[in-house]
């Protein structure tokens, strides 16, 4: 199974961007636009996971999401990997708790590591952003960061973390597997 984890979208914050991205989307017919129901944010890529290993994963999942509190973030701004002007990935950025949320990022790959998944492209780093669209060849989307560049989102809390199964059919489809919580505020996981 094509696993990845990740924190949901809500949907005032999905309604936010997508009323900025609407717009944009009859003019690049030529991207491949995400769906507002595709938003998310990802924190480790597990790529294929064999069913085995699939069942490993919740217990160290669900210990990683308890040991950190939640996060603010908004979304805001945009970029694009590798760059603007040879994109493969148009993005918008995450903002709020960015600590937080990376430190979150490594616990839950070294939880998918220790459970047999490691996450792929791990030595890149973590950059948390919000797959906007894909480039089905390299193109120059500089017009596009710079329509984005201004859009800044509410502030929101993300308490909960999601394992999901990715299918890739001519539109990705994704089926949660799992949810934890993230540890409740105040709350101290070394103290029972």
């Amino acid at each position: 199974m094509r696993l990845f984890v990740a924190i949901a979208l809500p949907a005032e914050a999905a309604a936010e961007l997508d009323r900025v991205v609407a717009p944009l989307r009859p003019a690049w017919p030529e991207l491949r636009w995400t769906g507002v129901d595709a938003w998310h944010l990802t924190l480790a890529f597990l790529g294929e996971v064999d069913e085995v290993v699939t069942g490993k994963l919740a217990p160290r999942l669900e210990r990683a999401a308890r040991r950190h509190a939640p996060v603010s973030l908004s979304l805001g701004g945009a970029g694009a990997f590798p760059a603007a002007a040879r994109a493969r990935v148009l993005w918008t950025g995450i903002h709020g708790d960015r600590r937080g949320l990376g430190l979150l990022a490594g616990s839950v790959a070294a939880g998918a590591r220790r459970a047999g998944a490691p996450p792929a492209g791990e030595r890149r780093g973590y950059q948390p952003h919000l797959t906007v669209a894909r480039c089905r060849v390299p193109a120059d989307v500089s017009s596009l960061v710079d329509a984005l560049t201004g859009f800044a989102g509410t502030l929101w809390v993300a308490s909960e973390i999601y394992l999901i199964h990715s299918r890739l059919e001519a539109r990705p489809r994704y089926e949660v597997l799992g949810t934890w919580p993230l540890r409740p505020a105040g709350h101290n996981p070394d103290v029972l």
